[in-house]
């Protein structure tokens, strides 16, 4: 991180293919920001970023999702809050180890909106001189400033990355002979039971299932893994596609499904990432939170969300969040899934931002 004393350095071990956007994220967690602002990535006079339609297209980045690192020079920038200019020089030193992780680093990542270096100056000066007028005001406002812990690094890393739902795995490995589907596009009676034994409580009665609607997470699995080319259906028959051989790849489209930005991706991130870090909520603990949380300047067919509203979208987009493991526990309950911090980057660094701070 430029110009920031103590300095802020980190070493990571990041995947060979990533791309700049997953690089993003992955910076984001190594270096303790919480992904609250703009950024932008510029080599040999180049940016990469998020395009944004209301820009001019002179003023157009290239779009970071379909840029991968290997693509820029050894040595490029990242910023990070145009206000703030938090810049970052960035160095690829070679190849790394065979896992994700936090090599080495030094120094704690400065707050956000505390208004750049010079005001993180400023911040060290007033907490280091508790007789200064501003310290009492400025202490309640920063809190106790993070410290660098190399071992939690790795782990978000880790979990950043991603990993593939076990859900996934047991409809894609259901899969891998080729499966002729029923004449109404249905997964046959035997791939739906074999699930079934897999994942009982996606089925509310105490029975064998007949068909894939009887377990929802399945149905809307069944065409996730289409939608996003995970699978295939050739005559009849639905098998893996190639890309199923790379898991990389495989965490890559799921996340797709969710379109960055709108309000269903942050509403399912919001809670996945309040369950992770909270623990088992009833609906009206999870509501509360999750509104909270989301902020203003959301809207519906033109209106604000009302409470109901936040309700009645998370409860319809319930099946799809256990189909990927991002939700688990029976249909009374909601309760954080074995994938709620390995698959959606964003939901990994609020669960783990929240975990460490009780008062949010």
């Amino acid at each position: 991180m430029r110009h920031v004393e103590p300095a802020v350095v980190r070493v990571i071990d990041v995947p060979a293919d990533v791309t700049l956007a997953e690089l993003h994220d992955l910076l984001q967690v190594a270096l303790g920001w919480t992904d609250s602002h703009l950024h932008m990535f510029e080599a040999d006079g180049s940016r990469y970023g998020v395009p944004d339609p209301d820009w001019d297209d002179e003023l157009q980045p290239r779009d970071e999702a379909v840029a991968r690192l290997r693509d820029l020079p050894t040595r490029f920038e990242y910023l990070y809050d145009f206000g703030d200019s938090w810049e970052h020089d960035v160095e690829v030193l070679g190849k790394g180890g065979d896992l994700p992780a936090c090599v080495e680093g030094e120094g704690g990542c400065p707050p956000e909106d505390c208004g750049g270096v010079p005001g993180y100056e400023h911040l060290l000066e007033v907490l280091a001189d508790p007789s200064h007028e501003e310290y009492e005001h400025l202490r309640e406002w920063a809190g106790e400033l993070p410290v660098f812990d190399q071992e939690s690094t790795s782990l978000l890393i880790r979990q950043t990355v991603g990993e593939v739902p076990e859900s996934v795995r047991i409809v894609l490995d259901s899969l891998a002979s080729g499966v002729k589907l029923t004449p109404g596009g249905r997964l046959p009676r035997a791939v739906v039971r074999a699930v079934q034994e897999r994942r009982p409580e996606w089925y509310s009665l105490d029975r064998p299932a007949s068909i894939e609607e009887d377990l929802p997470p399945l149905a809307v699995l069944h065409e996730i893994l289409r939608k996003v080319g995970l699978a295939r259906l050739a005559r009849g028959v639905l098998s893996p596609t190639r890309a199923t051989g790379d898991d990389r790849e495989v965490v890559r489209r799921l996340r797709r499904w969710f379109e960055p930005g709108g309000f269903p991706e942050m509403l399912g991130t919001t809670a996945v990432a309040v369950l992770a870090a909270s623990g088992p909520l009833s609906t009206k603990e999870l509501m509360s939170r999750v509104v909270a949380l989301m902020g203003f300047g959301w809207s519906i067919d033109g209106s604000p969300p009302t409470d109901s509203d936040y309700e009645s979208k998370l409860s319809s987009m319930a099946a799809e969040l256990r189909a990927l493991d991002l939700l688990a526990g029976d249909w009374r309950t909601w309760e954080a899934g074995p994938s709620a911090r390995t698959l959606l980057p964003r939901a990994t660094a609020l669960a783990a931002l929240w975990s460490t701070h009780p008062d949010w």
